[in-house]
């Protein structure tokens, strides 16, 4: 019964590795800011999964803890990012109605 969870374990680091290249894939790609953000939330996301994962395959508790950790370190970059993403966005807004107030007055 054992091997039967080992290859599980091992079969899920797989298969979440492939998806967090994918991930990695999107973020590097684009097309939009958004969808780099959405990405990056998603490779934390898989990280703390990953994390998990060794800490049942190697019988260790304290790497929830650190598991724990990461997700709030993942929540933190994401927020930050949102918001220097919203900031970027209400800049260009601004500029590009400054443009069309002065093309309106020419």
């Amino acid at each position: 019964m054992n091997n039967a969870y080992e290859i599980l374990y091992t079969t899920a680091l797989v298969v979440i590795g492939l998806l967090v290249i994918a991930c990695l894939v999107r973020a590097v790609r684009g097309p939009r800011i958004a969808d780099r953000v959405i990405a990056a939330n998603m490779i934390g996301t898989l990280v703390v999964i990953t994390i998990c994962i060794l800490s049942f395959m190697m019988n260790e508790g304290y790497l929830i803890d650190i598991a724990m950790i990461y997700t709030m370190l993942s929540f933190l970059a994401v927020v930050l990012l949102t918001k220097v993403y919203m900031g970027i966005y209400r800049e260009k807004h601004r500029q590009e109605q400054l443009q069309k107030e002065a093309e309106n007055h020419d």
